[in-house]
């Protein structure tokens, strides 16, 4: 079934100055618009399709918004529109502008984008000024559009470069890995989740959060943890609450079970398995061990004993 783009679009204030140019290739309509617009004009618009757009020249006097309650963001120049979210733009002075508009077809750009792009990366709108790199490509497209010269693979290629500037896509060593055999969850992704847990510690992080906020599905992360950390997601988890619990202990004032409920731990029996597991001893032995009550301040500090050698 061949792709048509639709569009709910309301404007005021703009007039098109010449007739629109446009190109279709697999998954896109690609359109260039010259129009003249007043200042304080602009328009609403709602598509079920995403779509990016680059005002040709440069957008500074442009100002959008995609909720009726944000505040404008201005000096926009280059944005996507994800499918679905609205739009409302206003034009910062009178003038002419040209803009490429490129309606993509959200199956095809799903695929053309795997294992590079997260699903929420697609979901989420970009309003940015724009950058040499950005025009250079948009400037080439729409020339292809309005003096057709070259076949859709030259222009679908312009196209992939262009999506990976506005999205701002990951280098390969940094990109989502979708298995094993790309190499594990990145390292920023890690550091994500890792602060992200050490925040939540006090509750239950199931692993369909960490995924969500990892952009990827709850099986590709399991895998991705196993090649990095060699640990499923739960694993690693039960790591950062037996440390963030033994980081608790010195403080005598803590009860064993105020500190597992602290971490997240079901109760204190919960705690005492899961430290046993690792340090071959229960955290009451292991508290005791190393640390005294400080005889100058009772209440809760406590001082390090000196293991010492028998």
């Amino acid at each position: 079934m061949t792709f048509m783009p639709r569009m709910t679009a309301e404007t005021r204030a703009i007039r098109t100055l010449r007739p629109l140019s446009w190109r279709r290739w697999p998954g896109v309509i690609a359109d260039v618009w010259h129009v003249h617009g007043e200042a304080g004009g602009g328009g609403f618009y709602s598509a079920p399709d995403p779509r990016l757009v680059v005002f040709l020249g440069g957008g500074e006097s442009l100002r959008l918004r995609t909720s009726e309650t944000e505040p404008w963001r201005d000096g926009v120049g280059v944005f996507y529109i994800p499918a679905h979210v609205p739009l409302w733009s206003e034009l910062g002075r009178a003038g002419g502008y040209a803009h490429l508009d490129l309606h993509l077809d959200a199956g095809p750009l799903a695929q053309r984008l795997h294992g590079l792009a997260a699903p929420r990366d697609l979901a989420t709108p970009r309003l940015i000024a724009s950058a040499a790199r950005i025009e250079a490509l948009a400037a080439m497209i729409a020339d292809e559009v309005q003096h057709p010269g070259r076949p859709d693979l030259a222009t679908d290629g312009l196209l992939s470069a262009l999506l990976a500037e506005v999205i701002d896509l990951p280098a390969p060593s940094d990109a989502p890995a979708p298995d094993a055999d790309r190499g594990g969850v990145p390292p920023r992704i890690l550091r994500r989740l890792e602060a992200h847990a050490r925040e939540a510690l006090g509750r239950r992080i199931p692993t369909a959060e960490l995924a969500e906020l990892a952009g990827l599905s709850e099986s590709w992360l399991t895998r991705g943890f196993r090649q990095s950390l060699g640990q499923t997601p739960q694993r690693w988890l039960m790591g950062l609450r037996l440390d963030a619990a033994q980081a608790l202990m010195p403080d005598a004032g803590r009860s064993l079970a105020d500190i597992a409920a602290a971490t997240g731990f079901a109760d204190q029996a919960h705690l005492s398995r899961a430290f046993r597991a690792r340090h071959g001893q229960s955290p009451g032995d292991w508290r005791r061990q190393r640390f005294v009550p400080d005889p100058s301040n009772p209440a809760g500090s406590v001082q390090a004993t000196r293991q010492i050698p028998r």
